[in-house]
């Protein structure tokens, strides 16, 4: 399962000294348990689950790089390491599809119509694309 697997290398950059990856992962887990936390009952975490939580953290990843590099010079130190967890933590994410294999999913269906391709794409690649490209591509045919 992914959630273990980051648990192994948290415990081996810890060991490593690693401290941006470190850092990252300890941050993913901890996201992780508050939505076990959340489950409440089932309290199971699926690996989509895990994936949604690294998805979110890429993205916030992302605005804070830009916060940071609008801020100056003073904060290109903070940039570099944000950066560097960004590409820490993508690694766990699926391989996305590329733009030519989005365009022939949605030749392949039936109905083109993009609630229909948004809702065929979310059933069954949810991690695997990005869902902007996807309407981008899907609002052009």
């Amino acid at each position: 399962m992914l959630f273990d697997t980051l648990n192994e290398d948290h415990i081996k950059a810890f060991k490593a000294r690693d401290k941006v990856r470190k850092e990252i992962l300890s941050s993913v887990i901890s996201k992780c348990k508050y939505k076990k936390v959340e489950k409440n009952a089932s309290g199971e975490l699926t690996d989509e689950d895990v994936i949604k939580i690294i998805e979110k953290t890429v993205k916030e990843l992302d605005e804070e790089i830009l916060s940071f590099s609008n801020a100056g010079e003073n904060y290109k130190d903070r940039v570099e390491t944000l950066k560097s967890q960004k590409e820490i933590i993508k690694v766990y994410l699926p391989k996305q599809l590329t733009e030519s294999e989005i365009i022939n999913i949605i030749n392949t269906l039936d109905d083109k119509s993009l609630p229909n391709v948004m809702k065929y794409f979310k059933a069954n690649y949810i991690g695997k694309c990005d869902m902007a490209l996807v309407s981008k591509i899907a609002k052009n045919k």
